[in-house]
């Protein structure tokens, strides 16, 4: 049954209980809403890249960090759909463009984004935006153009979060959240993993995430990149068995979501990837970069995905049964 009104004591609850019990617990949640053998392809563009004035303390796009990457441009129309076409012909059903910036700008910009969405949707793919925070009439002129989703994440619980940034409040995310839901765009809103965070923390952002009303359609859960230069560079990875219960936690606290498999997997070994599938993860991001950090070759998610007999959706993803009321 879909909640709402999950307590932090429930998720701790889950989160601890012995593996093999929590495993079946999240395949049984699994189960009831999706096929267990399918898994969502999904790609994501940088459209504009570096230079930004926030200073997520994770993020190589950083104006304030020397992490040794260029600035570029809003790219044109016709490039990023060249793009598209590539990753639907490399098995993604849904295509994500991510802009660094601040907050979505008025004008030619913002017309050019309209314009790759009406583009992605005319391929036959899900479209979903990364552009920062939007005003309502922009929320509005994307669902207009057809977007799929709209990621904005949470990163982290709302008692970490000025760890790791201070140029925009959780409010202002959640607020982004609120108008993209008034829209009818459907939410992307996940977080990141190994910040150096407590088990707390994690368990708070999951339950930020669990008592949305409804909750995210798509939760992206990443295992921090480290950047060289920025202020986590230095942070110790997270251990498979760490990194799966919290997959297998928000699979149960969020039985409907599509639970993505983010970034972080080029660090993680065909066995740890495995357990995250088991564990209630059903979606990946394909091809070689997420937006400027590394990510697996198609070759080796196929490698993976064929050993353990699972495979790519041709169509994206939908519930088996259930409903979010």
């Amino acid at each position: 049954m879909i909640r709402h009104d999950w307590s932090l004591q429930e998720i701790r609850l889950i989160h601890d209980l012995p593996l093999p019990e929590l495993l079946y617990r999240a395949q049984s949640a699994h189960r009831a809403y999706h096929d267990p053998e399918a898994v969502q392809g999904c790609a994501l563009l940088s459209i504009k890249t570096g230079h930004c004035p926030e200073d997520c303390a994770y993020c190589p796009q950083s104006a304030r960090y020397e992490t040794g990457l260029g600035s570029e441009p809003l790219l044109s129309v016709r490039e990023t759909l060249r793009a598209a076409k590539n990753a639907k012909a490399n098995g993604a059903t849904r295509f994500c463009m991510g802009a660094a910036w601040r907050e979505a700008p008025e004008g030619p910009e913002f017309e050019r984004v309209v314009e790759m969405v009406r583009g992605v949707r005319e391929l036959g793919m899900e479209a979903c935006c990364t552009l920062g925070m939007l005003t309502q009439d922009q929320a509005n002129r994307l669902a207009e153009a057809g977007l799929t989703a709209y990621n904005h994440n949470l990163d982290t619980s709302p008692e970490f979060y000025g760890e790791i940034i201070t140029t925009r409040s959780y409010q202002d995310r959640l607020d982004t959240l609120a108008r993209v839901r008034r829209s009818g765009v459907t939410v992307c809103c996940g977080g990141i993993i190994g910040m150096g965070e407590s088990i707390e923390d994690r368990l708070g952002l999951i339950l930020q995430l669990a008592r949305q009303d409804p909750h995210p359609e798509s939760v992206p859960i990443n295992s921090l990149v480290r950047v060289a230069g920025t202020p986590l560079a230095g942070q110790a990875p997270v251990g498979g068995l760490e990194f799966a219960r919290v997959i297998a936690t928000a699979r149960i606290a969020m039985p409907s979501s599509i639970v993505r498999l983010s970034a972080g997997r080029l660090e993680m070994s065909e066995e740890g990837q495995a357990l995250c599938f088991l564990a209630g993860a059903n979606s990946i991001f394909l091809g070689e970069r997420l937006l400027t950090t590394p990510n697996p070759a198609s070759s080796e998610d196929e490698g993976l995905l064929s050993k353990m007999g699972m495979r790519l959706c041709e169509q994206p993803l939908t519930t088996v049964s259930g409903s979010q009321s």
